[in-house]
């Protein structure tokens, strides 16, 4: 792994600071990286995650009825990132705001990021095999849960355990919210 200046981490870079985070889980190893790159290499590497799994979405669509190709490949590519992005942003808002975290929404995305990509690139795949695909996504959800707490500790420099929690509980909430709301204004015209 080479040693990049601040803000210009590669992919090759980002790859190996994901397995390093996956494989040795704390809050000291998300700040050995939550500088290396920002908020453009982040959504970069989650573009990454989201055409990997719009290419096996349309791959399979096919076999699943009122389900199309193009559908689901363009709305893995602008949902993914999107979703990732305001769920990064509340993470930030509410760390901040809530509990006086002195971390920097860069920081905040560019350290989701190196467990989400992985994460969800592991999901997509496995997520393909009929039995195992709930299971999975399960599974992935509870390590997500857990990298993001880590996660916030770190990239928002909240030491106190409980902060870190409610700050990603939180926002779990308001992304929920936000979700359902834009849902509702996107399917307002159709609805009567």
């Amino acid at each position: 792994m080479t040693t990049p200046s601040p803000l210009q981490a590669r992919l090759s870079d980002m790859f190996g600071q994901s397995v390093a985070v996956l494989s040795r889980p704390s809050p000291a190893t998300f700040e050995l990286f939550e500088r290396r790159g920002g908020t453009q290499q982040a959504l970069t590497y989650v573009l990454l995650a989201a055409l990997v799994s719009a290419v096996i979405a349309a791959i399979f669509a096919p076999f699943h009825a009122n389900v199309t190709v193009i559908g689901q490949f363009i709305t893995r590519l602008i949902l993914i990132p999107v979703q990732f992005a305001v769920f990064t942003g509340l993470v930030y808002l509410i760390g901040k705001y809530l509990f006086r975290g002195t971390g920097t929404y860069p920081e905040v995305a560019y350290s989701f990021a190196l467990f989400f990509v992985p994460l969800s690139i592991i999901g997509t795949v496995l997520g393909i095999i009929p039995i195992l695909g709930w299971i999975v996504g399960v599974l992935i959800s509870a390590v997500m849960i857990f990298f993001g707490f880590l996660a916030v500790q770190s990239s928002m420099n909240l030491r106190d355990t409980v902060s870190g929690a409610v700050t990603l509980i939180l926002a779990g909430i308001a992304n929920w919210a936000v979700q359902a709301f834009l849902l509702a204004l996107i399917l307002a015209p159709f609805v009567r």
